[in-house]
C-alpha cells in the first residue's frame, strides 16, 4: 500500500511567535513560579503541614498572624500556613493536571470517533457528550462528590467527566471538516485503514486544538478542584489543599485575614498565569497571528 503523508503544515514558527507575546511571558513565569513552589515543597516549606505548634496560637487561643517564625501566619490549629500553601500547591496542581490531561485523551478520542465515523457511533458519543453539558459543571461535580466518597482519585474521576465533554464537542466539529478534505479521500482510495487515517492523518491536523484547549482548561480545573475542597466534597482534611484551606479560614476571616488570603493569592496567581500563557499559545499557534504582525 502507498503511504501518503498529510500536507505540510506552514511554518509558522510557534516559538519565535510565542516569544514576541507579552502575554506569554506574564503568564510563564507565574506558571513556572507555581510549579516550582510545588516540586520544591519539601525543600522550601519551614515544617511540615500537618505539625500543630504549640506556640502556634496565641494566648487567647487564635490563629498568629505572619512573623519571623511564620512568614504567612498558622491556622486555627497552629500550623503554618507557608508550609500548608505549598503542599496545597503539590495537591492542587497535580489533581488538576492529571485531570486535565485525562479529559484531554479522552475527549479528543470520543471527538475523533464521533467526527470521523457517521450514523449509530456519531449519534451514541454525542447523546452522551450532550448529557453532561446539559448540567452546569460545579453542580454535576457537587452531585458526583456527595455520591462517592470524597478521596485524590474521586476528585480526579469527577474532574475528569465534567471536563472533557466540550473537548470532544470541538474537536468532532473540526474533525467534520478535515476528513472531506483532499488527501483523506486520496488515504481512502489507496485503501488506507480507518485508523491509520485517524490518526495519521487528521489526529496531527487537529492536535492545536486540544493543546489550546488544554492550557485554557487548566485554569477552570483548578478552580472546580479547589470549588470541591472548598464545599468538603474534594480532597479530603487533614491533606493540604488550597480550597478546604478556605474553608478552614472562612469562619475566621476577622480575626485571621490570612487564611483565607494565603490559599487565595496562590489560585489566583495559578489561574491568571495559565489564561494568560493559554492565550499566548493560541494566538502562537494561529496562522493569521504573524500575518497581523507583520502587517503591523
Amino acid at each position: 500500500m502507498v503511504e501518503l503523508s498529510s500536507p505540510p503544515k506552514p511554518q509558522n514558527g510557534f516559538w519565535a511567535q510565542l516569544r514576541r507575546i507579552p502575554r506569554a511571558w506574564i503568564g510563564g513565569a507565574l506558571v513556572l513560579f507555581m510549579v516550582l513552589c510545588a516540586a520544591f515543597a519539601p525543600v522550601l516549606s519551614p515544617a511540615d503541614p500537618l505539625i500543630q505548634f504549640r506556640d502556634g496560637l496565641s494566648q487567647m487561643g487564635t490563629p498568629l498572624p505572619p512573623d519571623q517564625k511564620f512568614p504567612l501566619g498558622t491556622d486555627h490549629l497552629g500550623r503554618d500556613m507557608l508550609s500548608r500553601m505549598l503542599y496545597g500547591a503539590q495537591v492542587s496542581l497535580a489533581v488538576s493536571f492529571i485531570a486535565n490531561l485525562t479529559a484531554a485523551v479522552f475527549g479528543t478520542l470520543i471527538g475523533l470517533l464521533a467526527g470521523y465515523y457517521s450514523g449509530v457511533i456519531d449519534w451514541v458519543l454525542m447523546r452522551i457528550t450532550d448529557v453532561l453539558l446539559a448540567f452546569p459543571a460545579i453542580l454535576l461535580a457537587l452531585g458526583l462528590g456527595s455520591v462517592l466518597r470524597p478521596s485524590i482519585p474521586v476528585v480526579i474521576l469527577i474532574l475528569t467527566i465534567i471536563t472533557w465533554p466540550a473537548l470532544a464537542r470541538l474537536v468532532r466539529s473540526q474533525v467534520l471538516t478535515v476528513r472531506e478534505r483532499t488527501f483523506i479521500e486520496s488515504a481512502r482510495a489507496v485503501g488506507a485503514k480507518d485508523r491509520y487515517i485517524i490518526f495519521r492523518h487528521i489526529l496531527p491536523q487537529i492536535i492545536t486544538v486540544t493543546v489550546v484547549w488544554a492550557t485554557l482548561s487548566f485554569a477552570s480545573t483548578v478552580l472546580v478542584e479547589s470549588s470541591l475542597s472548598f464545599l468538603g466534597v474534594g480532597v479530603p482534611l487533614p491533606t493540604a489543599s488550597w480550597g478546604n484551606m478556605i474553608a478552614e479560614g472562612q469562619s475566621r476571616y476577622r480575626i485571621a485575614p490570612w487564611m483565607i488570603l494565603v490559599p487565595t493569592a496562590a489560585i489566583l496567581i495559578t489561574t491568571l498565569g495559565f489564561n494568560l500563557l493559554g492565550d499566548a499559545v493560541r494566538d502562537a499557534l494561529d496562522p493569521r497571528t504573524s500575518q497581523r504582525q507583520k502587517a503591523s
